[in-house]
């Protein structure tokens, strides 16, 4: 394996994906939502310059083929995880979660039993579900920061504050926004998005199955 620019870049997003969960366990909020949007976007942005690059300088690799699929599952997959446990409309995303993570493990599994008697190349619809769904993340991780920080203005405290009162039991950021809409425009935005994404991801795994299918039928 080389270390290329692209091959670096790709190994680089790999290495983000559990960076976004770290940054809700060392960092208070609304900095770990800021930085845990800030990481994830850098590494969406690597998803299109590795590829281009790596065309452009003729320096394509089957270790770079292997792990950018790889690298965007797992992106995907901790963002989500991520988003379930610290967005206020997390109800609302268990579905749409389902789904995405559903079809990512149902191809890979498809993928890896299929091995080499079949060949699932990347549709365009796929790459148009991942850049929906990075998309539709990376709109819900600004929504959980701006939700926060609408829970902090309402009792009229400063980060700083509001952080130290929910430590000691005094406030919580959901239950300081219930009464009002304090789901920020981000949110519900990341929420239709986050759908959109689901849809596209059924699709793309429905397509791949029924490319499949004639590789899993029994021979007489």
């Amino acid at each position: 394996m080389v270390w290329t620019i692209p091959n670096t870049l790709t190994f680089l997003r790999l290495l983000a994906a559990p960076g976004v969960a770290v940054m809700f366990l060392y960092f208070h909020r609304p900095w770990a939502d800021w930085f845990a949007l800030t990481l994830f976007v850098g590494a969406a942005i690597t998803d299109w310059f590795d590829g281009y690059l790596a065309r452009l300088w003729k320096q394509e690799s089957k270790f770079g083929a292997m792990l950018d699929p790889i690298a965007d599952k797992a992106m995907v997959v901790i963002a989500i995880m991520v988003l379930t446990g610290y967005n206020g409309m997390a109800p609302w995303l268990i579905l749409p979660a389902t789904v995405i993570l559903f079809r990512e493990v149902f191809v890979s599994g498809l993928r890896e039993y299929l091995g080499p008697k079949a060949q699932l190349k990347v549709t365009k619809l796929a790459k148009w579900k991942t850049t929906a769904q990075m998309v539709a993340i990376a709109t819900l991780f600004l929504g959980t920061g701006l939700e926060y920080l609408n829970g902090v203005a309402m009792q009229g405290m400063t980060p700083e504050q509001y952080v130290q009162a929910v430590s000691e039991g005094l406030a919580d950021p959901i239950r300081a926004c219930g009464k009002q809409d304090c789901a920020s425009t981000a949110n519900q935005v990341g929420m239709v998005l986050i759908w959109i994404a689901a849809l596209l991801t059924a699709l793309t795994g429905w397509e791949y199955f029924h490319k499949a299918v004639p590789y899993l039928k029994d021979e007489p």
